[in-house]
């Protein structure tokens, strides 16, 4: 069973989502906050790059599986069509109701 995105209850975490899974770069860009970092499986990565390769270019998408108490941890079924699909955990940091950091790595 998934979590529809209008039920993620963190707003910065619901629009990050969103506007990953309707490929909507520019909107996403919004989601984030002022020199925002991110790591993948451990490893910090560009974000432009990782998600402009990850997601953007290859069609990524979430389906959130279950979220923390606060809204800032997602398990989700990620897929794309480089890698396929895989069960992910995602972590957010949220500073100005914008997403500071994210990290992401096999679940």
């Amino acid at each position: 069973m998934t979590i529809s995105v209008d039920k993620l209850t963190e707003p910065a975490v619901r629009a990050f989502v969103g506007a990953l899974n309707s490929g909507d770069r520019d909107t996403f860009r919004t989601t984030l906050a002022p020199g925002a970092t991110m790591s993948d499986d451990g490893n910090d990565r560009d974000i432009d790059e990782w998600t402009g390769r990850e997601v953007f270019d290859s069609r990524g998408h979430m389906e959130v599986e279950s979220q923390s108490a606060d809204g800032l941890s997602l398990v989700a079924c990620y897929r794309n069509d480089t890698w396929g699909e895989m069960r992910t955990s995602w972590r957010f940091s949220v500073e100005g109701g914008r997403v500071a950091r994210f990290e992401t790595g096999q679940a």
